[in-house]
């Protein structure tokens, strides 16, 4: 009898989903393959310009209007996915992090362009994180959104609810 009610609870229980079920991306995953920011500054030889050339100064605004309108990928709303990157708080609040970017390398951010919007993602913790610096390397696993979001670092264009957030380690090899 003990068994068949067991038998019965697991049948009428939901259905398990496993802790981990979060699809591992590549940065590379968030820029639409037809995206090509720069198609419309060919035309300019940089190496003949000097920063306080006007026309230097016009591909930069100009750059920097596109990068900040930077097209993201349909298929990424609602996608629970786990990429690595470095954090940038946003704010902290008795040394509790609840948002922060994720951008793909090191110093991104910091210096001066920002990354494309689909670049940067603006990351919004459930509960809030301790001991998350600037610039430090983590793995972020969550559900992502198409919600663009204008920060002190940049735009970003990828909005993540995060589920897990830890420190990064690399894949150990095989």
């Amino acid at each position: 009898m003990r068994k068949l009610l067991l038998l019965l609870a697991l049948c009428l229980a939901p259905p398990l989903t496993a802790a981990d079920d979060y699809r591992d991306i590549k940065w590379e995953a968030l820029v639409p393959r037809d995206w090509d920011p720069a198609k419309d500054l060919k035309a300019l030889d940089f190496g003949k310009l000097q920063d306080s050339d006007p026309r230097a100064m016009e591909a930069l605004d100009k750059m920097k209007a596109l990068w900040d309108a930077a097209p993201t990928v349909p298929t990424m709303a609602g996608a629970k996915v786990r990429l690595p990157g470095f954090a940038i708080p946003l704010e902290n609040k008795g040394g509790k992090v609840s948002e922060f970017i994720l951008v793909p390398y090191f110093g991104a951010c910091i210096h001066s362009p920002p990354p494309p919007a689909n670049q940067i993602i603006h990351v919004v913790t459930k509960t809030p994180v301790s001991k998350l610096n600037s610039m430090d390397s983590v793995w972020v696993s969550g559900t992502m959104s198409l919600q663009y979001a204008n920060t002190p670092w940049g735009s970003a264009g990828y909005r993540l609810t995060a589920d897990k957030i830890a420190p990064y380690e690399e894949a150990k090899k095989k």
